[in-house]
């Protein structure tokens, strides 16, 4: 009934549904019954994906049109909560790797899709520029957003201009144009 702005969801292995609240700056669960447990507090989150262990990656953009740096956000199943990255313009859209060993993280502000090691105890390494996506000629952003990866590990991201599709080297295949213009997921 009321979402507190919800902005991203997944499902997590336990079958609740984790909601990014935007409003309240909560990250909560659901169970089958629709009743809501708090996560996390204090994260003015985006977006959210939650790997097979239980953790959950958290995106948060800066407010409004400020330059602070972006965070992203690891909650572990036993609720606690730190920043695992900081740096990225405007942190979008995240989903894992098909072996969930790689977190992609979106760069809304720019063209690229940043690739992460998960290390064992959930924090990131090795980050790097790794997907290039193609944007507007009127833009200088691609406006990355929501993302998901298939069996194969092809990487489907919400752009601009339609849905971009990578494969695992980090091209863009192909571009799905919509007719409604940019998507979000």
């Amino acid at each position: 009934e009321n979402t507190n702005r919800a902005n991203g969801q997944a499902f997590g292995p336990d079958r609740r549904l984790y909601v990014v609240a935007t409003g309240t700056q909560q990250v909560l669960a659901f169970d089958a019954e629709g009743r809501s447990s708090i996560l996390a507090d204090g994260i003015a989150g985006n977006d959210v994906v939650v790997a097979h262990n239980g953790n959950i990656y958290v995106t948060n953009p800066p407010a409004g049109n400020s330059n602070e740096p972006s965070k992203v956000w690891l909650i572990k199943p036993d609720g606690s909560k730190r920043v695992v990255d900081t740096g990225l313009r405007y942190a979008n859209g995240v989903t894992l790797s098909t072996d969930q060993s790689l977190l992609y993280v979106a760069d809304y502000r720019s063209h690229w899709i940043y690739s992460y090691q998960i290390r064992p105890d959930g924090s990131l390494g090795n980050k790097q520029r790794y997907f290039w996506l193609h944007e507007p000629d009127n833009l200088d952003q691609s406006s990355a957003d929501g993302m998901k990866v298939d069996r194969e590990g092809r990487l489907y991201v919400a752009t601009a201009l339609g849905v971009q599709i990578c494969d695992q080297a980090g091209r863009v295949n192909a571009i799905l144009p919509t007719p409604n213009g940019r998507i979000t997921n």
